[in-house]
């Protein structure tokens, strides 16, 4: 018996029945195996990467459901916003607070904030205030204040994870922690920006109207890390006292997945930033919690999240790749194709201006703190991180959804900037995405040299050996033993303000910290246990 694959095909965009769901269900599996498979194959290449094979493959994917059900759809799931906020975002978050190298993120924290947060914003003013005069010039008068000052929030947001997959964290570790950071804090810094957009009255702004809203930003920030610092001292604090692993790891492990999870949504409840109260637990996490589970539930976590963020990645792309074809939304723009052209051309114009006005300026004020020479960024560098934040991806798109979609069929306003959206993604993900790794190569020919000047952290046979285990913290728990003379506070924090904050945090750390949330050295001995194992 034939069956007509137009026939399941057209009512994917609605589920009508639990048979079709399951059917658009593993046709998406199938491509999400088939992502994996074709990356694997292409991971040696010079300019493919896994988010540009995911975006293809959905683009190919969404061509022959076009086909299939002529022309009515494009898509085997319907996007939502809770997907992607609720269920995708949060293990890419924690995954990159999890696995990154806590010493060179907190000795650049300075230069990423500045980046990430005082860049964003400078970025959201060129973006918002570019989009409104140049708009107004083209007689494109169909948008008011909220929707440009909405632009720029959602055209704020990167999505560096074309150039991660490029840089090495152990080559190039100056580099990579500055765009890793960056990239976190400017996800959560967009979002924060964002929703204060949307929570305030934009009909009359005066000085009143921005002080609230700068208290609120800050607010939102500083809450949100608070929420996600305490969350991860919770279950560091909860697995010392009960140590699960002599009974069962399934119950240590599940309880660092959950708990993990739960400060995400906690802050979503208290209206705050998921995004940096989940990244915040996730280095707290890797700093105490990890080091009081058994060995072989460090190894299942390590795995676990990488994976679950590996997959979540993955899905986002496929489907924006789909998306890109939907021919509902296309059709309403198509009479105005000049139009659609402007508007896309005139947002990936202000995002190359919007980024590099506060690149290479915050780059110069970071290297005048900087009394080392080798921890000054070099021009090469500065256009490493202004090429690294030229993407945008899933945060724009869904921001975009957020706040143009829900009449788009409607609005012809709404469906040009969701249009012109996915434009900007597609074009900023495949083009400037494709010429990452050549760029990189012209840039920074020898990653060797790089990170001897880069970075003050030796490499030992030790970390190519275990780097799971060891989660880049062996160089610090040697260096806090080492009993070097030291001149007097003021001085060091005067000649070495990061060296010496973080000299300090050590011996805080020690005193205080680990001997109540445990973490390396504070481990209680349990046969079996990593104190165990690390007696014999």
């Amino acid at each position: 018996m034939a069956i007509d694959p137009g026939s399941i095909f057209s009512k994917l965009g609605a589920f009508t029945s639990d048979h079709e769901s399951v059917v658009s269900m593993n046709l998406f599996v199938a491509l999400l195996c088939a992502c994996i498979v074709i990356g694997h194959l292409l991971e040696e290449t010079r300019w493919m990467n896994e988010s540009i094979t995911a975006l293809a493959i959905g683009l190919c994917t969404g061509v022959v459901i076009l086909l299939t059900t002529r022309g009515k759809s494009s898509r085997l799931l319907v996007f939502s916003e809770d997907l992607f906020f609720i269920y995708l975002l949060p293990p890419i978050i924690f995954n990159a607070g999890f696995q990154v190298k806590k010493k060179q993120f907190f000795r650049n924290f300075m230069t990423i904030i500045l980046f990430g947060a005082v860049g964003t914003l400078i970025s959201f003013g060129i973006i918002s205030l570019g989009a409104k005069y140049v708009f107004e010039g083209l007689n494109l008068r169909q948008l008011d204040i909220g929707d440009y000052l909405a632009i720029g929030a959602i055209f704020s947001a990167t999505d560096s994870v074309c150039t991660l997959q490029v840089l090495n964290q152990d080559e190039t570790p100056l580099l990579y922690s500055l765009v890793f950071g960056e990239g976190v804090v400017n996800d959560a810094t967009s979002v924060v920006l964002f929703n204060a957009i949307q929570s305030f009255d934009l009909s009359h702004i005066d000085s009143s109207i921005a002080l609230k809203f700068v208290g609120n930003f800050l607010y939102l920030f500083i809450l949100s890390t608070l929420l996600g610092v305490l969350t991860g001292l919770l279950s560091a604090y909860i697995i010392r006292k009960l140590y699960f692993g002599r009974h069962s790891t399934d119950r240590e492990v599940a309880l660092m997945i959950l708990m993990a999870y739960m400060s995400y949504m906690l802050a979503e409840l208290f209206y705050l930033s998921g995004i940096l109260t989940v990244f915040f637990c996730g280095i707290v996490m890797s700093h105490y919690t990890w080091h009081n589970v058994t060995e072989s539930s460090r190894v299942t976590t390590k795995h676990a999240f990488a994976t679950l963020s590996f997959v979540a990645e993955v899905f986002i792309f496929l489907y924006v790749g789909m998306d890109a074809l939907d021919i509902e939304r296309w059709s309403i723009v198509s009479n105005s194709p000049k139009k659609s052209v402007q508007f896309s051309s005139i947002l990936l114009g202000l995002v190359l201006i919007g980024r590099a006005a506060f690149v290479f300026p915050l780059s110069i004020l970071s290297n005048l703190t900087k009394k080392n020479t080798h921890e000054k960024l070099k021009f090469k560098q500065q256009l490493v991180i202004w090429w690294a934040g030229l993407m945008r991806g899933a945060v724009s798109m869904a921001l975009a959804y957020n706040k143009f979609a829900l009449f788009e069929t409607k609005d012809r306003k709404n469906a040009f900037m969701i249009t012109s959206t996915i434009t900007v993604v597609l074009f900023s993900t495949v083009v400037f995405g494709l010429m990452t790794k050549p760029l990189i190569r012209l840039l920074l020919p020898s990653p060797k040299h790089l990170v001897r000047m880069a970075s003050s952290e030796p490499t030992s046979p030790k970390s190519f050996i275990v780097p799971l285990l060891d989660n880049g913290q062996g160089t610090e728990s040697n260096q806090s033993n080492q009993n070097v003379p030291r001149p007097s506070s003021l001085r060091m924090l005067l000649t070495t303000p990061t060296n010496t904050v973080h000299y300090y945090w050590r011996k805080f750390d020690d005193a205080f910290m680990r001997p109540v949330f445990g973490g390396r050295g504070f481990v209680p001995f349990v046969p079996g246990s990593p104190t165990d194992r690390s007696n014999h």
